[in-house]
């Protein structure tokens, strides 16, 4: 990846692969790479500990594209991007698994917890979209403040949550198409008995649907943002008519005879799950770099968006659990069930319809954000940085976008994807709470400026707010397993509680935002940590081991490549930062660089 000033042998590889599929110096030959294994060790504690500066990523980093995305969106799309991307088959499906198995009429109250812990993370993802209004979304935001090993884990699972999520949405709008035609979801299906069983129902509409959709993403972020809330306002016109009719058969008794059959643990343990049904948000944060005006838009898009969703979600749930009794709803097709008891059997194919516009706003809006976030990895040379370029007439990245597309598109032919849904909320809960501390972080420590002291006291806090985090969910484990009782809770809480006040009185911070902050900090941050690490303790131990499983890979991967070539990149960008220096006539070449390592 090295750049000549003067000429000669240099090669400058910015925005392109015309070096091949790894052109760093460490794949030039096999010596080369097998000199650069040998000092994986030295290179990861380079790499491990080093941090981006805010102007790297938003100019040099974002420079490796080539070109520039185009600057076109408003708040007003942010806000439908946001409801199309969260809005989607999930309330029409989870709401009724919940209500009949976890929480009865209180999966209301599911809903809400679960749309606080959201919107905690919304507040964090704001103010870093707003100072690092780039397509990288957390991958940037971690990268900056934690450093690049746990910017590439967290990416990794982020991909991961959208490629397989957009698979299982895939196959689900095969499954509603069907509905609509009265079919079996099977019936469009070809069944290959050679494979395995989990593989062997091909999905050729669900490879379909996402190669076109594909295309709106290539096509222009602009015209998919049109489509989206065109869609997206379809989708509300269905749920207010579900909301209206529902309550022309609604049973107050249903709602109030047993309000919480199975007590706080099914509260929580449904808000684990029904976590899933607000995942997507996040890829509004990696259309920053495509706002006109991100200091004003990001908040409103953002915090509007998740406001309207949790309202919309909590009523929905209000209406079917009055329109049946909660033992009664239907895990699978509850709205449709629901209508057809009550003698509206017409309706289950509005409520059909409007299940499958609401996954076609969300795979648009996941190949959006799936395709940025690829972009901004791929400028760091993590992966292969002919993913980061951005298509000079069409403003978008192309590269990035097919990738993802023919990767979730696999998945969908041949995966039943029905195990996978706590691994991807593990996944986003996990890099839901990796930011928070990454803002904590920013907000209390500077490089240079905050003492050794006061950075020590910031460790001690983070680690005291997450470690009686951690002992909060094991405690509500033990509950929900039959052991231990209430008397810990007054011990970890109590912890917590002191942890975060010691940080607000005992710490100086060291930064303010520029424009927009989250409010009562360090509170909203700490309780977002909080939350996200409890609802982590509620997800299968089965689902834990296939996501250390997916760890394990994403590490050797790693180490194998990514390593080395972002050591590659970082080095070969601060040298250029150093010769451009020398050729301005600076008369400081040691000071302050693009990438820094602290």
């Amino acid at each position: 990846m090295a750049a000549s000033a003067g000429g000669g042998d240099g090669v400058r590889r910015r925005g392109c692969c015309g070096g091949g599929l790894f052109p760093e110096e460490s794949f030039r030959s096999w010596s080369a790479y097998g000199r650069a294994l040998l000092e994986t060790g030295p290179r990861l504690r380079d790499r491990a500990t080093a941090r981006s500066l805010d102007s790297a990523e938003v100019n040099e980093v974002r420079g490796r594209s080539g070109a520039d995305m185009k600057r076109t969106l408003t708040w007003w799309d942010l806000i439908w991007f946001g409801i199309g991307a969260v809005i989607g088959a999930g309330i029409f499906v989870l709401t009724g698994q919940e209500a009949k198995e976890a929480a009865g009429p209180a999966v209301v109250v599911s809903y809400a917890v679960s749309g606080v812990s959201a919107m905690l993370s919304v507040f964090c993802y704001t103010e870093f979209a707003i100072e690092i209004p780039v397509a990288g979304g957390s991958f940037a935001y971690l990268r900056v403040e934690l450093g690049d090993f746990m910017a590439f884990i967290a990416a990794g699972n982020i991909l991961l949550e959208y490629c397989i999520g957009g698979a299982a949405v895939a196959r689900s709008w095969t499954s509603y198409f069907a509905t609509l035609l009265d079919h079996h979801p099977n019936d469009f299906r070809v069944h290959v008995p050679s494979l395995s069983e989990d593989y062997s129902r091909l999905d050729p509409i669900a490879v379909a649907v996402v190669l076109l959709i594909c295309l709106f993403a290539v096509l222009s972020t602009k015209g998919s943002s049109r489509f989206n809330y065109v869609l997206s306002i379809v989708h509300l016109v269905v749920i207010v008519f579900i909301v209206v009719a529902g309550l022309t058969r609604a049973k107050a008794a249903n709602l109030t005879a047993d309000f919480a059959p199975f007590g706080a643990r099914g509260i929580f343990a449904a808000s684990a799950v029904l976590f899933f049904a607000y995942i997507g948000f996040d890829a509004v944060s990696t259309m920053a770099e495509e706002t006109r005006n991100p200091a004003r838009d990001i908040p409103i898009g953002l915090v509007g968006a998740m406001t309207l969703t949790t309202a919309v979600y909590c009523v929905l749930a209000v209406v079917l659990c009055l329109m049946q009794p909660y033992s009664e709803i239907d895990p699978d097709a509850p709205f449709s069930v629901a209508f057809t008891a009550a003698g509206m059997d017409w309706a289950k194919y509005i409520v059909a319809f409007g299940a499958l516009k609401g996954m076609t706003t969300v795979l648009l809006v996941s190949a959006v954000g799936q395709a940025r976030y690829l972009t901004h990895i791929a400028r760091t040379h993590m992966v292969p940085p002919c993913l980061a370029q951005v298509h000079p007439r069409l403003g978008t990245p192309l590269n990035a976008t097919v990738a993802m597309a023919l990767a979730t598109a696999v998945i969908a032919l041949f995966t039943d994807l029905g195990i996978l849904s706590n691994l991807l909320s593990i996944s986003t809960l996990f890099i839901f709470m990796l930011v928070a501390v990454a803002l904590l972080v920013r907000r209390y420590y500077v490089a240079g400026e905050t003492s050794a002291a006061d950075r020590n006291k910031l460790a001690a806090c983070l680690a005291a707010i997450m470690a009686s985090s951690v002992a909060t969910a094991a405690c509500w484990g033990a509950t929900i397993a039959g052991g231990g009782g209430w008397v810990p809770y007054a011990v970890t809480v109590a912890a917590w509680l002191a942890a975060t006040l010691f940080l607000q009185c005992g710490v100086p911070k060291a930064r303010a935002p520029k424009t927009w902050g989250v409010p009562l900090l360090p509170w909203l941050p700490a309780a977002s940590i909080f939350i996200n690490i409890f609802l982590l303790g509620s997800i299968d131990a089965a689902s834990f081991v296939r996501f250390g499983v997916w760890t394990a890979a994403l590490l050797a991967y790693y180490f194998l490549f990514g390593l080395h070539a972002s050591y590659d990149a970082a080095k070969a960008l601060a040298a250029e930062a150093d010769a451009a220096r020398v050729e301005e006539g600076a008369r400081k070449p040691g000071g302050r660089q693009l990438i820094v390592m602290e």
